[in-house]
C-alpha cells in the first residue's frame, strides 16, 4: 500500500512543536528590540556630548572659554522637528552641533524637545529626561530617578 499523505497525527505533531518553538523565540525577540533601542540610546547619547566636547573646543581656539548655550534652535514638543543639528545662519549657538541632526518623535527609541534645554528619549514606553547645563556643558540625565527612568537612564549613560 502505497502512502501519499500525511496523517493527521502527524501533522498536529508538527504544529505543536512550531507552536512551542514560537512561544520561546518570540520573548527573546522583544527583548532584543528593546537592547537595540537602549544601544541606538547610549550611542546617541556618546555623539552628543562628544559633539558638545568639539565645540567647545573649537572655542576654546577662538580665545572663548564657554559652552553653547543651547543644543538647537528646535521648537518644543514637535513631532518631526531635526535636533541636536542648527543650519540657521542666525544661529544662537554658532553652528551644526551633529552634522546629521536626529529626528524627533513620540515613540519608542526616539528623542522629543520638552524644553529649552531638556530633551526625553523614550525606551518602553518611559521618556528618560536629559538636560543640557550650558555652564559646564554637562548632558545628562538623572540616576537617581524614581521608578524605570533612572534604572534607563543609567543604561544610557554608564
Amino acid at each position: 500500500m502505497k502512502r501519499n499523505a500525511f496523517t493527521m497525527i502527524e501533522l498536529i505533531f508538527v504544529i505543536v512543536v512550531l507552536g512551542i518553538l514560537a512561544a520561546i523565540a518570540i520573548p527573546r525577540l522583544a527583548a532584543t528590540r528593546d537592547d537595540a533601542q537602549i544601544a541606538k540610546g547610549r550611542s546617541d547619547v556618546s555623539a552628543i556630548r562628544a559633539a558638545i566636547v568639539s565645540e567647545r573646543q573649537g572655542r576654546l581656539l577662538q580665545g572663548s572659554g564657554t559652552f553653547i548655550n543651547q543644543l538647537d534652535d528646535g521648537a518644543q514638543n514637535t513631532v518631526g522637528e531635526v535636533l541636536f543639528d542648527d543650519n540657521d545662519a542666525n544661529s544662537t549657538n554658532g553652528g551644526t552641533l551633529l552634522q546629521y541632526g536626529i529626528i524627533s518623535a513620540n515613540a519608542n527609541g526616539h528623542w522629543m524637545k520638552t524644553g529649552a534645554a531638556i530633551y526625553t528619549y523614550q525606551i518602553m514606553g518611559q521618556p528618560v529626561t536629559f538636560t543640557y547645563t550650558q555652564a559646564s556643558g554637562r548632558f545628562t540625565c538623572d540616576r537617581a530617578a524614581a521608578g524605570n527612568a533612572g534604572l534607563f537612564c543609567q543604561d544610557l549613560i554608564d
